[in-house]
């Protein structure tokens, strides 16, 4: 599968490229700011998870449009999966890997 034929899988590699971002950001950056001080992975690893935060919601709505989704429904659970751990990956083992099928 060539992962940037479709905007589902664009929409995909998006999530799962933000999601990583995340843990990382809140499993080694937060620690080694707040409990050894040095703030420095924060600032890098932050700014990374804010760019690859911007293409998935870029992403998400190029896809919307493309599906004709409604608004109240699917992207915002993809949106608000963004601000939770693992979010991401949850959805889209549960909803956008049969979507790419089709």
């Amino acid at each position: 599968m060539n992962v940037f034929n479709t905007n589902i899988s664009r929409l995909r590699l998006a999530g799962f490229l933000e999601g990583l971002s995340l843990i990382v950001l809140m499993g080694f950056a937060m620690p080694m700011k707040y409990i050894w001080g040095d703030p420095s992975f924060v600032r890098m690893i932050g700014s990374i998870h804010g760019a690859l935060f911007v293409l998935f919601a870029l992403q998400l709505f190029l896809t919307a449009e493309e599906k004709n989704w409604s608004y109240k429904d699917l992207p915002l659970k993809l949106m608000i999966s963004c601000f939770i751990p693992f979010g991401t990956f949850y959805l889209d083992y549960k909803i956008l890997k049969g979507m790419d099928e089709n």
